[in-house]
This record gives C-alpha cells, structure tokens and sequence, in this order.
C-alpha cells in the first residue's frame, strides 16, 4: 500500500489532508515531530511526502534539505501560504515536486490529491 507522509504542526490541517488520502486508499502517517517524520523518511514507509510551512519550529526551507539527504528521489509536496518568492524558487532548487496553497474549498483538496496522484505516478521504479 503506497505510503504518504503528512507533517504539519496545525493539528486541524494534518487531519483535513489525512482523511482526503485515507479515503483514497493511502497508507497515511501524520506526524509535527521532524523525529518521526525522518524515521518514516529512512524506514521507506512514506514514499511522499506532504509538507506545511512549519514543524518542530523549523521552516519547511530547514526541512526540505534534511529529507532529500535521506531520500534524494522522495517527493515532497509543499502546502504554504505565506512563502516569499525568492524562499520558493530556493525550494525548488532543492528539489520540492510541488507547491500548493492551503486548501479552503474542494477545488483546493482536489489540486493536492492529483498532486499526489501526480507524484505516485512519477516514482522511480527501483529507488535509491
């Protein structure tokens, strides 16, 4: 069963992305602990992973860099409002798959489920 990975620390957020992919038939963990979030990373359980601006303190910039040393090939899928330009286009550089808004309606949970969907599709076949 394909494995997503869901780090935020709005605990509301985490639960509104967690039921779209659960009912989609995903394997979903939840986490706000860069700890845990590393060890789902390493132990090849989440194969994406949807990202929020922050958690455990550290801006979602901090982050992507520590999860592509784990998994150079993961997906990371990031869901920010308030990044700057210059911070996405830096994002990018590191190698975030996509970047998407908070979703507040159903045209926004759709954006990210094909997100997903889009990322699970572009999987190498035999990763790192």
């Amino acid at each position: 069963m394909p494995g997503i990975l869901i780090m935020d620390e709005d605990k509301g957020h985490l639960k509104q992305l967690a039921e779209i992919f659960i009912d989609e038939g995903y394997h979903v963990t939840i986490t706000d602990s860069v700890a845990s979030a590393v060890c789902s990373i390493l132990k090849k359980t989440a194969q994406v992973v949807v990202l929020g601006s922050k958690c455990d303190d550290l801006m979602a910039a901090d982050l992507v860099p520590i999860m592509r040393q784990c998994n150079k090939n993961l997906p990371i899928i990031l869901i920010a409002a308030d990044t700057s330009l210059a911070l996405l286009r830096r994002l990018r550089c590191e190698g975030i798959f996509y970047h998407a808004l908070s979703p507040v309606d159903s045209a926004g949970r759709e954006e990210i489920r094909q997100a997903v969907h889009c990322a699970f599709a572009n999987l190498p076949l035999n990763p790192a």
